[in-house]
């Protein structure tokens, strides 16, 4: 875990951030909690309950800062934002496997772009949204088949 919050820091500095107590707390939570998507609103309060002067505004200011240098993935889902760790600093472009029972979130190693742009001559492609829902290999194990979550 270490290893991983000096190069958090590592990239707010390259990105020129300072590096305040209130942000080095916030990548510590992160980081604390980095196998799953923590919705957006629980992050502001464990912030705010850790510096209670802390406004919304900057809770929500700095997550967007970390995402915007790659610190941080935002996954929004039926209207909750979630924010979670980035996985991979050096493959950034990656899609998940989301436990519909525990919230584990586990990374995919390809991209299934090629397969559709080659159905779409002659389109440009500006973006996408990629991600897996079920339930992951523990929970199966512990006999878990249905998903707590509906979509």
């Amino acid at each position: 875990m270490a290893e991983t919050l000096i190069a958090a820091v590592d990239i707010l500095k390259q990105n020129k951030l300072k590096i305040t107590k209130q942000r080095h707390a916030l990548l510590e939570f992160l980081l604390t909690n980095q196998g799953h998507y923590t919705d957006i609103v629980a992050v502001d309060a464990y912030m705010r309950t850790e510096f209670p002067g802390m406004s919304h505004n900057t809770v929500y200011r700095n997550l967007k800062e970390f995402e915007e240098v790659g610190i941080v993935e935002q996954n929004t889902e039926q209207e909750r934002t979630r924010v979670k760790y980035q996985c991979d600093f050096h493959h950034q472009h990656h899609h998940h496997f989301i436990c519909q029972n525990c919230g584990k979130v586990t990374e995919l190693q390809m991209c299934p772009m090629d397969f559709f742009a080659e159905q779409l001559p002659g389109y440009d492609i500006t973006g996408h949204s990629f991600e897996l829902y079920g339930i992951c290999a523990d929970c199966k194990a512990a006999g878990i088949t249905e998903s707590l979550v509906k979509n």
